[in-house]
Parts: structure tokens; C-alpha cells; sequence
């Protein structure tokens, strides 16, 4: 099996991290000599904006305010991991990258530079209403509505271009799914649809 590359794309609540998590595991059955790179971005701003650096208080400003990062940040979070761990033959999972427009062909230029043949893209679409009764769910401390309806118009405004930017770049496979069912279901069709 040649190294495979994945890039995750849904709102916050659609079961991305799942999918992602269970593609992982049946490409470990399938290739297990081979190594997986999962680079997530969300849970590593979150961890950073905890710290107490100069930059560590000004992210958490902003992510308090609702505010947008500017893109060098997550640019150096996510390509930093890439230039320290990458070792060209491994499969590459990207979670909540590209998060903005202006991203993508940054990302898309990381893709190209570390030679990665027939990546994949896999945005995963639900309602608003789905991803809100899922949030509340799962409980987690920043899922109150005014800050979970926040990061569902962010993802409409900021990351659905990012998304298009994929869908019509023809060195990419696009797939769409959508995930208002089990987590079963969702997962066999994606593994259908990559072809695995």
C-alpha cells in the first residue's frame, strides 16, 4: 500500500475526529508496518492558549472575544509538526487544518512540496441543528450555545472556503458525506468511498 493522505474537513460536532480515528484503525490492520502521522490543530491552540507566554495570553484573548487567530499561527503550528515528525513515507491524517481561505494553498503547497500522490479530502456535512444536539451532549466546558452557535457561523464564514478551495483543485479526491447518521454508518461509506 503507497502512503495515503487525508484531509478532515466538518463543522465542530459532525463526528470528524471520529472518522478520522476509525480510518486510522482500519489502515493500521491493513498496512501495520507502516506509521500514521495525525496532525490536529484545535486541541493543540486550546492547550497553547492555557499557557502563560506572551503569545499563549493573546491567543486566549482572542479565542475569548470570539476572535479569528491570524493565519501565521496555525500555519506555524501545523507546518512546524509536519518539518519535526514528517519522514516521507508515512500515512498522513490532517484534522482542522485550512481553517481560513488563505490557508489552503499554503496547505496545498506543503502537500505538493512533501510529494504526497492522490490526497484525499473528506468533509463531513451536517446541520447546524445536528451538530448542536451532539455538542451537548459530548459536555465538554465551552459547549454552551452562545459559543457553540460561534463556532458553527465561523466554520460557515471562514472554513467552508477553504473547503472549496479543495473541491475544485483537481490534485485532490473530494468526497462529501454526510454525517446525520450512526457512526457506523458514516464510517462504512467513507471507507467505500476511499477505497479501502
Amino acid at each position: 500500500m503507497t502512503p495515503q493522505t487525508f484531509i478532515f474537513f466538518g463543522p465542530s460536532g459532525s463526528g470528524k475526529g471520529t472518522q478520522a480515528k476509525l480510518l486510522q484503525e482500519e489502515l493500521k490492520k491493513r498496512d501495520p508496518d507502516r506509521k500514521i502521522l495525525y496532525i490536529e490543530t484545535g486541541q493543540r491552540f486550546r492547550d497553547l492558549a492555557l499557557g502563560d507566554s506572551f503569545t499563549s495570553k493573546e491567543i486566549k484573548k482572542v479565542v475569548e472575544n470570539g476572535g479569528l487567530l491570524p493565519e501565521f499561527l496555525p500555519i506555524w503550528l501545523w507546518t512546524s509538526i509536519m518539518m519535526e515528525k514528517m519522514k516521507g513515507d508515512e500515512h498522513l491524517f490532517m484534522d482542522g487544518l485550512s481553517r481560513q481561505s488563505k490557508e489552503a494553498p499554503i496547505l496545498d503547497s506543503a502537500v505538493k512540496f512533501y510529494k504526497r500522490e492522490n490526497p484525499t479530502v473528506i468533509s463531513i456535512n451536517v446541520s447546524d441543528e445536528w451538530a448542536i444536539a451532539r455538542l451537548k451532549d459530548r459536555g465538554r466546558n465551552d459547549d454552551i450555545d452562545e459559543d457553540i452557535k460561534k463556532r458553527l457561523d465561523w466554520y460557515h464564514k471562514n472554513v467552508v472556503p477553504a473547503i472549496e478551495y479543495f473541491k475544485n483543485n483537481p490534485y485532490y479526491k473530494f468526497i462529501s458525506i454526510s454525517g446525520e447518521r450512526s457512526i457506523e454508518e458514516v464510517h462504512r461509506e467513507l471507507m467505500d468511498r476511499v477505497g479501502l
